[in-house]
């Protein structure tokens, strides 16, 4: 499935950051669905939800933009546009 691949992808890029960032865990995340991904709003939360058990991303408020432009060059794509992640504290 091609959403399933896009999800994965994704996932993979937010625990990235989240390590990157010395993070424990993303609080927010903010995703822009191209209009050819085939995925409503509800169909990709649900997924997220699903798919993001066990990882960085769980639990994670979503912030879902929507496009309509067919013609755009990501149009079949998940982009993530913006992660808020949560710092491990260090203990002196």
């Amino acid at each position: 499935m091609h959403e399933l691949s896009l999800i994965n992808n994704l996932l993979g890029k937010i625990e990235s950051v989240v390590k990157a960032n010395g993070g424990k865990r993303a609080v927010a995340v903010e995703v822009w669905l191209g209009a050819l991904s085939h995925l409503s709003r509800d169909r990709f939360a649900d997924y997220f939800e699903e798919f993001s058990r066990g990882t960085a991303a769980e639990g994670a408020w979503l912030d879902i933009q929507m496009s309509d432009d067919t013609d755009d060059p990501n149009a079949q794509q998940i982009l993530l546009r913006n992660i808020e992640v949560e710092i491990e504290e260090e203990t002196p």
